[in-house]
């Protein structure tokens, strides 16, 4: 199981938080958004038992592995907006069981929000398995849609039917389900929840957000079922926080828009070359780096650049939060959204003292990589929303 995986959720939470979650009867997962592909990071023992599946066959893999033929794709699409826009979510949706077998869910997603920023830390989707009873008797027509005669099983449930043969043999894929003889399940209507087990969902997701609370409380990293941050910047979007997670050099990205320029992005690189926290650097400008021996003529040539709307390089001398200094090589670019306005400014820094420290690229041609990654984000993330940058 991947480390990273595993400190993405105990991290926040103080040690029993596990056996609080395990002692639950509810079926769920909990997902880590700011790890590249969405991975579950937790899985209850009532989903395990319903699906079949191991716990070490689930953690660290995307939810669309419960997926297959007969999903309705519309369902889908409306849980990747949810994810997109950071909000709630229920719908019906039909998922397999590992042996293959066909389950139609209430599908309750929420997301959960950390305190210090406002950042979703996770998402919780609780699965309530909706009511279906077996039909005795099919038509004929049904039966040739099953594959043929009688040795078909259909499952009736509410508006529509599921048809499978009765010895079906499954093989997933990530967005696919087909069966040994290429006959799958047909999904040709939702099949709609009771009011009984919509509440039902509501109600375990209330508990779970209570634990997840109660047990952030005692390490201090505080999470709630609303977004509400102490700094004064909004969060930048998950989709927009997991493209830049990727990318590993000291850099910061600060909002032209706002009062005095704060810092909105701060990637883990610049929190360990300048040995702050990430809440202690988010909503302030980047002037905190500066000393008594910073030249002020460097920072006057960087605030014209930035009021000119162009790229500039310079070198200047910052100091850490221990008040050690370090001659920093700074790269300043605006990055601008898909309608050519500047979204935001991206500074990349770079210790002079390591400025080789093993890389085969010369310092230069990594900050142009950062400013290249982190453009291409901006846009993209722009382009899917189609309004400029997206900041929720």
């Amino acid at each position: 199981m991947d480390a990273e995986i595993v400190r993405s959720f105990t991290s926040r939470y103080s040690d029993w938080i596990v056996e609080a979650l395990n002692e639950l009867q509810d079926n769920f997962l909990i997902t880590d958004p700011s790890i590249a592909g969405h991975p579950i990071v937790f899985a209850s023992p009532g989903f395990l038992k319903t699906s079949g599946y191991g716990r070490d066959e689930v953690i660290g893999r995307n939810g669309r592995m419960f997926q297959g033929r007969g999903t309705d794709r519309r369902a889908v699409i409306e849980i990747r907006e949810a994810i997109r826009e950071e909000r709630a979510v229920q719908v019906s949706l039909l998922n397999y069981q590992k042996d293959g077998t066909p389950m139609w869910i209430l599908f309750h997603l929420f997301p959960v929000f950390a305190k210090e920023d406002g950042q979703v830390s996770n998402f919780v989707a609780v699965q309530v398995p909706i009511a279906w009873k077996r039909r005795r008797r099919v038509e004929e027509g049904d039966r040739r849609r099953c594959g043929g005669g009688g040795g078909g099983i259909v499952f009736g449930s509410c508006r529509r039917e599921l048809c499978a043969e009765a010895e079906i043999r499954c093989n997933f894929a990530a967005d696919s389900f087909i069966d040994s003889d290429n006959r799958g399940l047909e999904a040709e209507q939702l099949c709609e929840a009771s009011e009984v087990e919509k509440q039902k969902a509501i109600n375990a997701a209330n508990n779970i957000l209570s634990a997840l609370t109660h047990y952030s409380e005692l390490t201090g990293r505080m999470v709630s079922g609303k977004r509400c941050s102490s700094l004064h910047v909004m969060p930048l979007s998950s989709s927009l926080n997991i493209s830049l997670r990727r990318i590993k050099q000291s850099f910061v990205l600060t909002d032209p828009h706002l009062p005095d320029m704060p810092i909105v992005y701060a990637s883990d690189a610049f929190l360990r070359l300048t040995g702050y926290s990430r809440s202690e650097v988010l909503g302030r400008n980047c002037r905190f780096l500066n000393g008594s021996g910073t030249d002020v003529l460097t920072l006057h040539e960087i605030k014209e650049n930035i009021q000119a709307e162009r790229c500039c390089s310079v070198r200047i001398l910052s100091y850490r939060k221990d008040g050690s200094s370090f001659w920093n090589l700074l790269y300043i670019s605006p990055a601008r959204n898909a309608s050519g306005k500047i979204a935001f400014f991206v500074a990349v820094q770079i210790d002079e003292s390591a400025k080789n420290d093993g890389q085969p690229l010369s310092p230069e041609m990594r900050q142009l990589g950062v400013v290249g990654a982190v453009k291409v984000a901006v846009r993209s993330l722009s382009l899917s929303t189609g309004a400029g940058c997206s900041k929720s």
